[in-house]
């Protein structure tokens, strides 16, 4: 036999997710923020390099730059005709038998085509001059980068749509690029329903409970990456509840409603969402335990969610249900975590519900166990 919820056969949670989606897609909008605070943002366009990287050509090693043709026969001696500072233009030119003393990252004599490092000569004196004896052959182009060996002007640094990795806002900076093109963040609005509930700083009295859902709820938007924004606490009251709830949706891209989506008179929560945009409500009661009572919604555009105001329901349906919707706004991969387990103790469902149950997990000799 069907069950039922609020005279309604109970839709399966494939069938809610599947509703919800044929109803609302996600809207991505670029914003240009600072690359020092890019970092887990996602690029809106791809982004191409503007110069050569490097913009000269450099040395890897502290040593001496000189002709590769100068060292093919060793040990030979050469005489040192420059010394180049860091960070300073050299205009030194090698000759036949020369070579130039440079630290790691120094600009390179034009000519010269190879860098022996230090610990593979040995400074000598010759007439009139400073000497420099090396004693391993190198072809040309060791311990050097040449001049946009990393990366050329006009060359793609980064795809669209990929998400900044700590190396990335590195290589951007070091390009100049110090703003960048990213999706906006979605804000996620939160609003706490019920007569029973107060701020969680007070001490309730008997017969009311502090406000914690808003605060997990708030901390899961801000683990995915998200905006989490807490709208307060409002009472039963639909009018009141319907002016928190279109104010909150205004300013954000989600809203979730808590508590107040069941049954009972003071449940007022899904005609509220009703009256906040078409569509309106698209699912309420999802055979799934627990959470039962939630609801689905797009309003004007945006996803709207009325989640149980129990705190193992109301964690248990965002994970469901909502985290996916952020993940697809965020483009993060939806890849549930999941391990294998052997239960310790029977567990039993009404048929056809979908029953997820708490459990403490312990590794045995013979692996995990739930």
């Amino acid at each position: 036999m069907a069950k039922e919820f609020l005279g309604k056969r109970l839709v399966t949670a494939d069938e809610a997710r599947a509703t919800f989606a044929a109803a609302w897609s996600p809207r991505y909008e670029p914003e240009t923020v600072p690359t020092a605070d890019a970092l887990g943002r996602v690029l809106a366009e791809r982004v191409v390099s503007p110069e050569d990287l490097p913009p000269f050509r450099r040395s890897l090693m502290d040593g001496f730059a000189c002709r590769a043709t100068d060292i093919s026969v060793v040990p030979v001696t050469l005489r040192v005709v420059a010394d180049v500072p860091m960070g300073e233009v050299t205009d030194a030119v090698l000759g036949p038998g020369e070579a130039a003393r440079v630290p790691t990252g120094g600009m390179l004599p034009e000519n010269a085509d190879v860098v022996v490092p230090v610990e593979q000569t040995r400074s000598v004196e010759i007439t009139g001059a400073e000497g420099v004896e090396i004693h391993t052959a190198l072809t040309a182009g060791r311990h050097l980068i040449e001049r946009g060996e990393d990366v050329t002007v006009g060359e793609e640094v980064l795809p669209a749509r990929h998400r900044l990795r700590p190396a990335d806002v590195g290589a951007l900076m070091g390009l100049g690029l110090v703003q960048v093109s990213v999706f906006r963040l979605p804000v996620v609005g939160i609003l706490s329903t019920g007569d029973e509930v107060v701020p969680s700083e007070e001490t309730p009295p008997l017969g009311k409970v502090r406000d914690l859902n808003s605060y997990s709820l708030a901390a899961y938007v801000q683990s995915l990456g998200g905006v989490a924004s807490r709208f307060g606490i409002v009472k039963d009251d639909p009018e009141l509840l319907h002016a928190a709830a279109a104010a909150a949706l205004a300013e954000c891209d989600v809203l979730i409603l808590n508590a107040g989506t069941s049954v009972g008179p003071k449940d007022v929560v899904a005609g509220v969402i009703q009256r906040l945009g078409a569509p309106g409500v698209l699912v309420h009661g999802v055979d799934i335990r627990p959470g039962k009572p939630t609801i689905f919604a797009v309003c004007g555009g945006k996803p709207v969610f009325g989640l149980p105001g129990q705190p193992v329901s109301v964690l248990n349906t965002f994970d469901q249900f909502v985290a996916p919707v952020l993940r697809q706004m965020l483009l993060i991969a939806d890849e549930p975590r999941t391990l294998t387990a052997r239960l310790t103790e029977d567990l039993r469902s009404a048929d056809g519900r979908e029953d997820h149950v708490r459990v403490r997990l312990q590794q045995r000799d013979d692996g995990w166990w739930a």
